[in-house]
């Protein structure tokens, strides 16, 4: 199986749109409700947005497999020299097989070329998923921040930053 690393282009928004809807849901189920879920993917993961969101370079970087986006990462500088994780997700099929690593690589590449030298994540905690992952590339966890939803739900982000 080839993995092809590339910028988003116009052709992948449906697909981005559908890993990144998929992979946030699987990583809140069980946390948030069933109807923010729906308000939440339905604002961030609609084809208008994220097609807006790759013209202006929040999505930085798609996996393809023959054609089709098995993977998403999105960031930006947010500081001088800060850089941060907004997105990144996998499809199921395509998860432990080093296509979050290669997507976290390119992202940070661009991200030191433009002179970060720390970067941040932030996680939804009991993502059990995403934890482990940024661990394991030396991500440490910072803080947490408790949050409501507009549907008046608790939930708790922790806070992860690495020296890049």
């Amino acid at each position: 199986m080839a993995v092809d690393i590339m910028k988003p282009r116009a052709e992948h928004v449906s697909g981005i749109a559908h890993v990144c809807a998929k992979g946030w849901q699987q990583t809140v189920d069980g946390i948030l409700s069933a109807r923010y879920q729906k308000k939440n993917m339905a604002f961030w993961y609609n084809h208008d947005k994220v097609r807006t969101d790759i013209t202006t370079g929040v999505y930085s970087h798609v996996a393809i497999v023959d054609g089709e986006v098995v993977g998403a990462i999105g960031g930006a500088k947010t500081e001088p020299e800060r850089g941060d994780v907004f997105v990144l997700y996998v499809d199921e099929a395509y998860r432990y097989q080093g296509t979050g690593r290669r997507l976290l690589a390119a992202l940070t590449e661009e991200q030191v070329a433009n002179g970060a030298s720390e970067q941040w994540v932030s996680v939804e905690k009991g993502n059990w998923r995403g934890i482990p992952f940024y661990e394991a590339r030396g991500f440490e966890l910072q803080g947490e921040q408790k949050k409501m939803t507009d549907t008046g739900e608790a939930h708790t982000n922790l806070n992860f930053r690495r020296v890049i």
